[in-house]
């Protein structure tokens, strides 16, 4: 099965360190990506607008030394990716779904996560059912995440 996390990673020590974060951008600013290949050749890429908001939160949270995650929106996801992503344990992630604090639906004797975005009427809905049912940290971080894109 393919997971449904597109990519999960964190800054080791010395990379956290060496980089340094994006300058905020205003608008009009436009955030390039240098590729220097191994052959020598180089390449420059534009990042469309909204995708360099997120980069700049992405690389934030990683020099702050978080791991980060980067998921499909309209995937559904396994308790093991949930429970990797809350930071808790799957069997918590299992006991919090039974309880229907974490939505999900079966697929044939496997559990899966629904898309959030489907089953909450808002992100505000959600980030305050999160905290209501003691994710606390978690519903701080979505919220601070929001606000940094909505800038």
């Amino acid at each position: 099965m393919d997971s449904q996390i597109v990519h999960f990673a964190g800054l080791s020590d010395r990379d956290r360190k060496a980089a340094s974060p994006l300058p905020k951008l205003g608008a009009g600013d436009r955030l390039e990506l240098h590729v220097r290949h191994e052959g020598g050749k180089e390449q420059t890429l534009s990042i469309p607008p909204s995708a360099a908001a997120a980069v700049e939160a992405l690389l934030a949270h990683m020099l702050r030394g978080e791991r980060v995650a980067v998921l499909a929106e309209e995937q559904e996801l396994s308790p093991t990716e949930v429970a990797a992503i809350l930071g808790i344990s799957r069997p918590l992630v299992v006991i919090r779904m039974a309880r229907g604090d974490l939505p999900f639906r079966y697929v044939g004797k496997h559990r899966r996560a629904l898309n959030l975005r489907k089953t909450t009427p808002t992100v505000e809905g959600f980030i305050n059912a999160l905290q209501q049912n003691g994710l606390k940290r978690f519903a701080t971080m979505l919220r601070q995440n929001i606000n940094r894109l909505d800038r």
